[in-house]
Parts: structure tokens; C-alpha cells; sequence
């Protein structure tokens, strides 16, 4: 069949054929096409949800995600584990030993747990300066001892010069969960409000900046920050039903994981997106939307929409959550998909992000 008639068929689909078209391939058993690892499987996106999905989730039983609950002796306890191989080291706001320490921390929080201890491993490559080491592993102390978590256990490996680049943290976070039913998928409906608890893309924007890949002059650092005291301050205001941070893949993802996960539709407006102008601005120069540009310090809640006031005024007011802004609702057509109000009066769709524009953020 040509591409015409291809074309003059489409044209005939009914807006419900078209939708349940749209609702078969997505529902489809996802399939690894690629041959061989790529920087894309790591980056947050489409090709790390498929490489999951497709790969680890067979194989290990369908792990939860970052992180899951599990009980010992009538307590629920969640964990999570993470690595962080960001590039460079040390950037306006942070470095790898903080982020790997407020990453882990963050995890916990949004899945409603408070957290308690963290172990570190650090694969190092022979040459790497010790006082290099030094400044990460007293950050990591420092981050840790803001947060009032304890750091437990470690371990060290190291591995030939030009193997390693340098320097890579793997951390696993446990913490205490007191209301196990309280967040969740199976609690979002629609009809509730989503919210974002500040500017977003400061992070991935700060690193490439740091590394000199973009001809601007700014003063913008990463955002990276332990989010557990905000996730109380939420969760104690209203009925919060899930809540995501927005790391690798950004806001985007993080709306296409609901929509999915719930089966609802994500509508978000424009102009209720908090992005700065330096964020905005590299996001041109790289041809990419800050709504797929990394988070560290940063959460998407959805909120029942009657508590969905009492919570922005909460986030509002913890340090963390200054500039939170309700930027769309929950709604139940088409489902699992995401699209936005445009600032000229027309909608698109939000996609999941594809490919890694910015490699090496966390």
C-alpha cells in the first residue's frame, strides 16, 4: 500500500479510532532494539524505560522503581539505590559527594518515607588526587549531617587509570515508612492538581555550563538539595497522592510515568511552568525544552485538587518551594498521555524524553 493511501485511510480514522490506535501501541510488550548499550539507556527516557521494562523488570520479578517498601517485623522500611557518575566532579552548587547524598535522600522522601542511614561505594580510578577524594568524601559528610542522616557502611574499589574517569559514587538509602498506603499510582484520580515545587532545570543547565559547552556567562548553579523536609511539610498540609522528583528526563518524564502509570491524561499550561531565563535561554542554544532537563533539588506532586491550595501555600513556604506553582490537572482523556497549553493559545503533546541531549548530569 503506497504512503497516499496510507494517508487518505488516516484521514478517514474517527478521532476514537485514532485514540484506540494510539492506546494498542503503547500498550505493546516493549521491545529492545538496539543491539548494544547506548548513552541513551541511561539518560531517564524512553530507552531507559524500555531497557527496564524489557530486561531487568522479566528477570527480577518487576522491581518497584527507585525505590520500594518492604517490612521487618510489623515496621515498613523502603529502599533505594542509586549511582552517580556526573561530569565534572565539582559544579556551581554542588559536587558529586552532596549530589549522591541529597539524590539518595530524595528518593526516599517523595515515596513517603523519612530517611535513615545511607551506604557509599566509590569506584576510583588509579591517579584520581586524594585531595580530590577528600573534598567529596567530607561533602558527602556534610550533606549527610544537614539531612540527619547517617552515613553506615562503604566500600572502595579502584580500577586502572583511564577506566574510571575519575570518580563514581553508588549509594543505597534506607528509610522508615509511617503511612505505607499513603502515596501511589492507585491513589491519583482525575480531577486532581499538579503541582512542581520550583523552577525547573537548573541542574542539568548548570552542569553543561560547568562544562563549558555553552557560550553563556551566568551565575545559575544546580538545585541539588534533600527534599525530605519539604515532602513533610506537604504530605502534613493536605491529601498529597503521589509524588516524583523530576531528575533524569526532567518534568516530561516524570508526567508520562503518571499518566501511564494511572491511566489518566496530563494536561499542563505554559505559562505556570517556573523556568529561568538562563535555563530558557540554553535550552534554544541546545534545541531541547526545559521540560526534559534534569532536576536535583526539585518534585512533582499530585495533589487532591480541594487540598491542592493548602498545599502550594506549604510548599510555598519551606525555603524549598518558594517558587511552586500549580501547572496542570489530571483528566481522563486520552489516557496516558501528556499535553500542553501553549503560551499561543494551541495544545501539543509532551512525549517521554528520547535520546540523551545532556549526558553525565548525576
Amino acid at each position: 500500500m503506497s504512503a497516499a493511501s496510507d494517508a487518505s485511510r488516516i484521514g478517514k480514522w474517527s478521532e476514537q479510532e485514532v485514540l484506540e490506535r494510539i492506546e494498542a501501541v503503547r500498550r505493546r510488550a516493549p521491545r529492545i532494539r538496539e543491539q548494544a548499550i547506548t548513552m541513551a539507556h541511561g539518560a531517564g527516557g524512553r530507552a531507559t524505560h524500555t531497557l527496564v521494562e524489557a530486561l531487568f523488570q522479566p528477570a527480577f520479578g518487576n522491581p518497584s522503581g527507585d525505590q520500594a517498601p518492604f517490612e521487618v517485623g510489623g515496621t515498613t522500611l523502603a529502599v533505594t539505590t542509586d549511582s552517580y557518575v556526573v561530569s565534572p566532579l565539582f559544579f556551581p552548587g554542588g559536587d558529586i559527594g552532596e549530589l549522591a547524598v541529597n539524590g539518595t535522600i530524595n528518593d526516599l522522601a517523595v515515596g513517603g518515607a523519612e530517611p535513615i542511614c545511607i551506604t557509599a561505594g566509590f569506584i576510583l580510578e588509579e591517579g584520581l588526587e586524594l585531595d580530590v577524594l577528600r573534598r567529596v568524601v567530607e561533602s558527602m559528610a556534610r550533606a549527610a549531617g544537614a539531612a540527619g542522616v547517617r552515613l553506615l557502611a562503604g566500600d572502595t574499589k579502584v580500577v586502572p587509570r583511564g577506566k574510571g574517569d575519575g570518580l563514581f559514587v553508588n549509594t543505597t538509602g534506607v528509610g522508615l515508612v509511617r503511612e505505607p498506603a499513603r502515596l501511589g499510582a492507585a491513589r491519583v484520580s482525575v480531577g486532581d492538581a499538579v503541582l512542581v515545587s520550583g523552577t525547573i532545570g537548573d541542574h542539568g543547565t548548570a552542569i553543561m555550563l560547568a562544562r563549558g559547552d555553552l557560550d553563556i556567562e551566568s551565575d545559575l548553579e544546580s538545585d541539588t538539595a534533600a527534599l525530605h523536609g519539604l515532602c513533610a511539610a506537604m504530605l502534613a498540609a493536605g491529601d498529597v497522592h503521589l509524588m516524583r522528583d523530576a531528575t533524569r528526563g526532567g518534568v516530561a518524564t516524570v508526567l508520562n510515568e503518571v499518566a501511564r502509570e494511572a491511566e489518566v491524561a496530563v494536561a499542563i499550561r505554559e505559562e505556570a511552568v517556573p523556568v529561568r531565563d538562563e535555563v530558557r535561554g540554553a535550552a534554544e542554544i541546545l534545541g531541547i525544552d526545559p521540560l526534559y532537563v534534569a532536576n536535583e533539588g526539585k518534585l512533582v506532586a499530585v495533589v487532591a485538587a480541594g487540598d491542592a491550595g493548602a498545599v502550594l501555600a506549604a510548599m510555598r513556604a519551606h525555603p524549598l518551594g518558594e517558587r511552586a506553582s500549580q501547572i496542570g490537572e489530571l483528566r481522563a482523556e486520552p489516557p496516558g498521555m501528556v499535553f500542553m497549553h501553549t503560551a499561543f493559545g494551541g495544545s501539543r503533546v509532551v512525549d517521554m524524553l528520547i535520546g540523551d541531549p545532556l549526558p553525565r548530569i548525576c
